[in-house]
């Protein structure tokens, strides 16, 4: 590969990596994505994606009421990350 064509290559990934990092800063957009291990990822809660297996996330989502109940109950003594 010429040097030219690498120089190339390179400013594309480098200009793909930053589209790709804008999209992941944008608040409130959740995305997901199926792990190389078969696991279920959710990207934008925050800096690192929160990776669950099928299971976990069934189970999870089976106690959002009690989880809701949770955080209400203890709303006073919870952080707000700004």
């Amino acid at each position: 590969m010429a040097e030219s064509d690498v120089e190339a290559e390179l400013a594309r990934l480098r200009a793909e990596n930053e589209a790709l990092k804008a999209q992941r800063r944008q608040s409130g957009v959740l995305t997901f994505k199926v792990s190389d291990k078969g696991a279920v990822s959710v990207y934008g809660l925050g800096r690192f994606p929160v990776t669950l297996y099928q299971e976990q996330w069934d189970k999870l989502i089976a106690g959002v009421d009690e989880l809701k109940r949770f955080i209400a109950d203890n709303r006073d003594r919870l952080k707000k990350k700004q």
